[in-house]
């Protein structure tokens, strides 16, 4: 979880109750941190405060959702109907108003994690003519088997988890790989993903589903 908050007992208070809750918590007292905890972590879900400086949480919120569909949760002193509807349409999946409820706020997190799990998490991943079927992992291409190394379909299913979401390199070795430091090497990355691209796209230098940001790193277009 990622707790955004410029206040810092509220910060804790909210800490203290999702970690006795038995989840992993971190923290970024403004909207900047925020984004980058957020590019840096993939956390199931953001507890976002609206009034942050540096970057306000509406700007948060709007610019995590051009590019991701982590849930979000908006946790914030403004109760007013007009905030509550922004908020909503920008793409927060719930509104909780200070003073609040550590535990109703612990509740609220549960829900949408299980929501999102039945929503999201499906065993089969059907893209157009590409299957990926995470229960057995295996995929198809056009009703073909496609055959991958282990390495390879965790790769894919990550990106295809996820998708539109920019990941670096170093954010798939850590995610994919689960390999420390001294081990990684951004080239692997890059060597899977070439593989990839002649396996399931038609024309690997015009690929349909792993595309390059220039400069950035790789994400799944649907």
């Amino acid at each position: 979880m990622l707790v955004v908050d410029d206040d810092e007992q509220v910060r804790r208070i909210v800490a203290w109750q999702l970690e006795a809750e038995g989840f992993a918590v971190d923290e970024a007292a403004d909207g900047e941190q925020a984004l980058t905890a957020i590019e840096a972590q993939a956390p199931d879900v953001v507890v976002l405060d609206l009034a942050l400086p540096r970057l306000g949480g509406l700007d948060v919120l709007s610019r995590l959702r051009r590019t991701s569909a982590i849930p979000v949760i908006v946790l914030t002193g403004r109760g007013g109907e007009t905030d509550r509807v922004v908020g909503l349409d920008l793409g927060a999946d719930d509104y909780l108003v200070k003073p609040f409820s550590p535990r109703e706020l612990a509740a609220r997190v549960r829900c949408v994690l299980r929501r999102v799990t039945r929503a999201g998490h499906s065993t089969r991943l059907e893209v157009g003519t590409l299957c990926i079927d995470l229960g057995v992992r295996e995929v198809t291409l056009e009703g073909l088997p496609v055959e991958l190394t282990a390495k390879e379909f965790d790769l894919l299913a990550f990106l295809a988890r996820s998708p539109r979401q920019v990941f670096s390199r170093p954010q798939l070795l850590r995610h994919v790989w689960s390999s420390s430091p001294e081990w990684q090497d951004e080239a692997t990355v890059t060597q899977h993903i070439h593989r990839l691209r002649h396996k399931l796209e038609e024309d690997p230098n015009q690929p349909r589903w792993l595309r390059t940001v220039r400069g950035v790193g790789y994400r799944f277009e649907p």
